[in-house]
């Protein structure tokens, strides 16, 4: 296995928490190994792109859920109309829970896709990550004395324009983690600060995760975090430049065994590049195809089960 190749530090850490991580109890029940503290970095020049070979990850489901992210929904419905299923497992859980009905997962998506109304009712996931980057709410003070919403804050929005206008600050942060809200939220926000720094003619971009799964969910947040840090860099004229992961809580859930000891016996392949098909008006204006992957040659997929 090669040592230069960027994905080699994913799996390293992988073996690292199976090998070395405590073993504990958590929310799902499932148990997992986790340390405390990772960190992996990538550098995004000429298209590189963080999207592991050593099994087939997505991209483009990961990339729905970027766009979808910054419009601002929180409703998985436009997901679902799309065939992205990463969000389904939390509203069905609360399904059931709530109605007493006993519905299979598939036939609970079936009915958000049919019927707009139900999926109004029970397709939201609460103030989670979108609401919180484009729209983070606030409240004006009133004559009086009690309190009415404020206008929204886009923080993304806030980011690209000081990006473009104040390009040494160390302000560049849109945040996820709205402890007002948390208790709202179908899953609080584990990718939940970014950060951007300018050096040179190089955009930056530092994601710190409080809780990852890093067999399912970290592939897809390297990408998506990637992705973001190109758009932003096409958006304000700078090349990109590295993206450096920081987790909290870095896991394996211990009901993956199978797929991580399959995984750290693969070899990374290739070197996937990402190319930005045009330049969209705004940050929020990019579509699916607007995103072509080149040189994409991964092992086959390994499937496990999401802890929920």
């Amino acid at each position: 296995m090669s040592e230069s190749h960027p994905e080699q530090q994913y799996l390293d850490l992988m073996r690292r928490i199976w090998t070395e991580g405590d073993e504990r109890r958590d929310r799902t029940g499932v148990g997992t190994r986790s340390i405390f503290g990772a960190t992996l970095r990538f550098d995004l020049a000429g298209g590189a792109m963080p999207l592991l070979t050593t099994k087939r990850v997505y991209w483009k489901t990961a990339t729905r859920e970027m766009l979808w992210f910054l419009t601002g929904d929180t409703n998985i419905r436009p997901l679902v109309l799309q065939g992205v299923k990463i969000w389904n497992e939390w509203p069905h859980a609360r399904y059931v829970k709530e109605t007493g009905e006993t519905i299979a997962l598939d036939d609970f998506v079936q009915r958000i896709a049919d019927d707009e109304g139900f999926a109004g009712r029970w397709g939201d996931l609460g103030p989670v990550y979108g609401k919180q980057w484009v729209d983070w709410p606030t409240f004006r003070y009133r004559k009086d004395g009690l309190y009415e919403p404020g206008e929204g804050i886009n923080q993304v929005a806030e980011v690209v324009e000081s990006l473009r206008s104040n390009p040494g600050s160390r302000r560049h942060i849109i945040e996820g983690w709205n402890v007002a809200e948390l208790d709202r939220m179908a899953l609080p926000p584990c990718h939940k600060t970014y950060q951007f720094h300018v050096a040179g003619d190089r955009l930056n971009c530092l994601l710190y995760q409080r809780s990852c799964d890093v067999a399912l969910g970290l592939p897809f947040n390297l990408w998506s975090a990637a992705l973001l840090a190109r758009m932003m860099a096409q958006q304000v004229d700078l090349e990109p430049g590295e993206l450096v992961w920081m987790g909290g809580d870095t896991h394996l859930y211990l009901n993956h065994e199978h797929l991580i000891e399959e995984q750290l016996a693969r070899e990374p392949q290739g070197q996937p590049t990402l190319a930005i098909l045009r330049r969209p008006a705004t940050i929020f204006d990019y579509r699916i195809e607007d995103f072509e992957v080149r040189d994409y040659t991964p092992h086959g997929p390994i499937k496990a089960p999401v802890a929920v």
